[in-house]
């Protein structure tokens, strides 16, 4: 019965064998332009990934979510959960900025900046190739790695984890918050102790083990390729035109038959997700550039131009003419200006306060003796500033309309407080059972005003 079943291919995945063993990668290095230039935007991001959560912006932290309490502070800018606008145009020009730039530049988020992408290749490789005695070059171990050797490396692993998962924590729990955990006894905050080992564990887990898997198997991006990219999106590609037909130098015996590939494979041995390139587009591909160093240094060594396998387009690679205007090219950005626009001018016109007008429960209006129409309403004031406010809460121009504030107008900082009000207004004032009344609310700390309008129902 097992002469029946198929053969699989060589490597159904890129990182299982035929008989879906893990294999292994070992991205062998070569330290051309690209690597060099991935390398400075790679240290300085994680500079900037652990200095982000201890930055201030007008005395809020630059970045800071804070799932407990439901802020979230982004650049300076604090959002609440009545902020569904603001937040709602800050998600659409996210993704919309996106899909631009993956129009325009391919997949350069993932082998440019990802934090999966930049800790593994500038952070943890580097370590395996010191323990591993591949520094410099990379590639797979010529022998076994003692054993002593790879208990350092994962000493290594965890501490680099440790301090990396106490810096992810930071853009949660506050920077204050973290460095009174690690100060304290782990029994006096056990939720927050479990929290922090669940992190370096899936740290240690992903970084140790699973790797290169997060992209080729976890990540939805590289699956979106297919909508995201187009046939003039940047991408790594094989200059198939000038490289085939392949074949090794010491085998040829026609050089004008030949193409400039010399099949050595260097391109495969340098993916860090282990795929060759000159099979075209992949969703594997991160975009590393890692390939595009190892054929330029091939290239060089045999006295033929570089670039076979680079930056380009696939209409460019199959001699097709380019263009760079295309629909999504200029669709894309206006839609991003369009969200852009709305979200600054809402955010312009925030107040430091939120109120919300509602209708209390029970009857909907109340006829009293002296011929006045009664409302049971409330009102929901969200305070958004860090200091306590006191507000006051007018019927300006309205001498006619009662209003009875049945309830404490003074809020703490970051607080919600729903008052109850009374709104009496003369019968004879309603017209088909319906008025409107202006209710203003003036702080007076930050001096702000804001009027809303109020709806009454009667006979």
């Amino acid at each position: 019965m097992n002469d029946q079943l198929l053969e699989p291919e060589e490597h159904v995945l890129s990182t299982l064998e035929k008989d879906g063993s893990r294999r292994w990668i070992y991205p062998r290095l070569f330290q051309g332009k690209y690597w060099s230039r991935r390398r400075a935007v790679g240290y300085l991001l994680i500079i900037v990934f652990i200095a982000l959560p201890h930055l201030k912006i007008n005395s809020n932290p630059a970045f800071f979510l804070n799932i407990a309490r439901r802020e979230f502070t982004i650049v300076g800018f604090k959002f609440l959960p009545t902020d569904t606008l603001l937040l709602a145009f800050f998600m659409i020009s996210l993704f919309l900025s996106i899909f631009l730039l993956t129009a325009l530049f391919g997949r350069v988020w993932c082998g440019w900046a990802c934090p999966q992408t930049i800790y593994l290749e500038f952070v943890y490789r580097p370590i395996e190739r010191l323990f591993c005695g591949t520094a410099g070059h990379g590639g797979k171990p010529h022998k076994s790695v003692p054993m002593i050797r790879r208990l350092m490396m994962y000493g290594a692993y965890l501490i680099i984890s440790m301090v990396l998962a106490h810096t992810f924590l930071a853009y949660f729990v506050s920077v204050g918050e973290l460095q009174r955990w690690v100060q304290q006894s782990p029994f006096t905050h056990p939720t927050g102790f479990l929290v922090m080992t669940s992190t370096v564990v899936l740290m240690m887990f992903n970084f140790a083990f699973f790797r290169e898997q997060l992209c080729t198997i976890a990540c939805p991006y590289g699956r979106f390729q297919s909508v995201l990219l187009d046939q003039r999106s940047l991408i790594v590609s094989y200059d198939i035109l000038r490289g085939e037909p392949r074949g090794k130098i010491s085998k040829q015996k026609t050089e004008e038959t030949r193409g400039d590939c010399i099949d050595c494979g260097q391109c495969v041995q340098a993916c860090p997700t282990g795929i060759d390139i000159r099979d075209g587009l992949q969703m594997e591909c991160i975009h590393c550039t890692q390939c595009m160093d190892a054929c330029d240094e091939i290239m060089v060594k045999v006295h033929r131009p570089i670039g076979l396998v680079r930056y380009s387009c696939q209409d460019e690679i199959e001699g097709k003419p380019t263009q760079k205007l295309r629909p999504r090219v200029l669709i894309y950005p206006l839609l991003l200006l369009l969200s852009v626009s709305a979200f600054t001018v809402t955010l312009i016109n925030k107040k430091s306060f939120d109120v919300t007008i509602m209708r209390n429960y029970g009857n909907p209006f109340i006829v009293t003796d002296d011929d006045f129409v009664e409302n049971n309403l409330q009102i929901k004031l969200v305070n958004r500033t860090d200091l306590p406010e006191e507000y006051q809460l007018q019927l300006p121009d309205q001498t006619d309309v009662k209003m009875d504030i049945m309830g404490s107008t003074s809020l703490k900082a970051r607080e919600t407080k729903t008052i109850p009000l009374l709104v009496a207004a003369p019968r004879d004032s309603f017209v088909t059972g319906l008025r409107e009344v202006e209710l203003t609310i003036r702080s007076q700390n930050n001096s702000e005003e804001r009027t809303v309008t109020c709806q009454l129902l009667g006979p």
